[in-house]
């Protein structure tokens, strides 16, 4: 059968815009289809605005701490619509590069919705477009609790429409979205809470990096409530009334919802065409990212694997180079670096200390200090945490943490070298840049404690 497409990709974001360019340049014939906005969500309603917006309240926070250094800075106070102007046209300047970047490689574009017909033909826009392979990489969703007056809340894509900021914010969740929103939010000067309903926040990070973020935070001034969920949001006069389950309630101008992202595979009509997908609504792929349609994939959100732009980006090309550029591989989802844009920020390569010590006994390292900024500025709760987990056997590093000033670009480096099976004395032997907070992490001589030992005797 002789087919419209080699390839059509269902979404514009990361995935698919790298899968359908690289996909052309091996001489491909690609199509891609988006209904919302070219970049997806990290470009639009994600990384992008919300990484401007972190930046944003890290100048109110220098301008506080400048006085310490000898300026005389007078702050005046913050202007939302300025910022939000500065920052709507970058992200309109990134997500026309990402259109450009298609018709430069010769991809065809569809400004609309793409659903299947059956396993080989789409409806886009009103026409049938047939094609031999085709990518799913629609991402995903934010969602709401289900409450009553759920609707009264915010979801995250609703920060970067808000005219004004709220004086009074309730961040529902405890995932990094609800914690960065939480941070950035506080630091353009409103007044956040942060409900969620463990004991600690980020569920899956190594516990000493989630208890000192929730010091840190509170230290700035975030009301950190642990061990509650929402039961209700109701509207009274002009503010919103939050029914607790401790059976407290809450006052707010604002509620956001960061309670978890969704696939975005709701009326694909994956189930026209034999695509299984979990009860959560993601698309099951194997390690080649094949559905149970093996000329049909699937990459990015949609099937939440891990979900970030990166690995997105590195699949969507993995993919490429295998079924069109005669070059078969596949990208790792091992030692996935990656940074919580908080305050301070996050940094993380590796497994956390409970899970490796449930593989059998490690070595702790830690260190925790005042930065020498902050030993200037005073700022309270400024402290930067690092941690290394070393396998007692093989002294290779199994995961690095840190909870810091610039933690994100630090952690850059030693993802490469974890990724590449780096040892302790690797780490040891390597000499430090002087002075900066990374060279803690080659001058950590003294274990606090070993790990995991009743596992390995098992």
């Amino acid at each position: 059968m002789a087919y419209d497409f080699d390839l059509f990709v269902i979404g514009g974001g990361s995935a698919g815009v790298r899968a359908a360019r690289i996909s052309a340049g091996h001489g491909a014939r690609v199509a891609v289809a988006e209904e919302r906005f070219w970049g997806g969500t990290c470009v639009n309603v994600g990384c992008v605005p919300k990484k401007l917006m972190v930046n944003a309240a890290e100048y109110g926070m220098w301008a506080e701490d400048a006085s310490a250094f000898g300026w005389n800075i007078e702050n005046h106070g913050h202007d939302w619509l300025k910022l939000a102007a500065a920052r709507d046209r970058e992200v309109a300047r990134l997500s026309g590069i990402y259109g450009k970047l298609l018709g430069g490689a010769g991809v065809a574009s569809f400004d609309t919705r793409a659903t299947f017909l059956d396993a080989h033909t789409l409806e886009v826009g009103g026409k049938r477009v047939t094609a031999e392979r085709i990518l799913i990489a629609t991402g995903g969703r934010a969602e709401r609790l289900d409450i009553p007056g759920a609707e009264l809340g915010l979801i995250s894509d609703d920060l970067f429409t808000l005219k004004a900021l709220p004086k009074r914010i309730i961040v529902i969740g405890a995932g990094y979205i609800a914690l960065e929103f939480a941070c950035l939010l506080r630091g353009l000067g409103g007044e956040v809470e942060v409900l969620y309903r463990g004991a600690l926040p980020l569920r899956g990070f190594d516990d000493d990096i989630r208890a000192a973020l929730v010091e840190a935070m509170t230290a700035q001034g975030i009301t950190m409530t642990p061990d509650v969920t929402p039961t209700r949001i109701a509207r009274v006069d002009d503010h919103l009334m939050v029914s607790l389950s401790n059976n407290f309630m809450r006052e707010a101008d604002a509620v956001f919802f960061c309670t978890g992202r969704m696939p975005n595979t709701q009326g694909l009509g994956l189930e026209r065409v034999g695509v299984a997908t979990t009860k959560h609504g993601a698309v099951i792929v194997d390690d080649d990212h094949a559905t149970s349609q093996k000329h049909i994939f699937a990459l990015g959100d949609v099937i939440d694997r891990v979900n970030l732009t990166p690995v997105a980006t590195a699949t969507g090309h993995a993919l490429a180079d295998t079924l069109f550029g005669r070059n078969p591989r596949r990208a790792s989802y091992e030692n996935v670096a990656t940074a919580i844009f908080t305050s301070p920020p996050i940094g993380t390569v590796g497994i956390s200390e409970a899970e490796a010590a449930a593989r059998g006994p490690v070595d702790i390292y830690v260190t925790r200090f005042t930065p020498m900024r902050h030993v200037i500025s005073g700022r309270v709760g400024r402290k930067t945490l690092m941690k290394l987990i070393v396998c007692q056997v093989t002294q290779k590093i199994l995961g690095a943490h840190m909870l810091g000033e610039d933690a994100g670009e630090i952690m850059q480096g030693i993802g490469i070298a974890v990724g590449m099976g780096a040892t302790k004395q690797d780490f040891d032997r390597t000499i430090g840049i002087h002075p900066t907070a990374a060279e803690e992490f080659v001058t950590l001589r003294t274990r606090v404690r070993v790990a995991g030992v009743l596992a390995a005797a098992k």
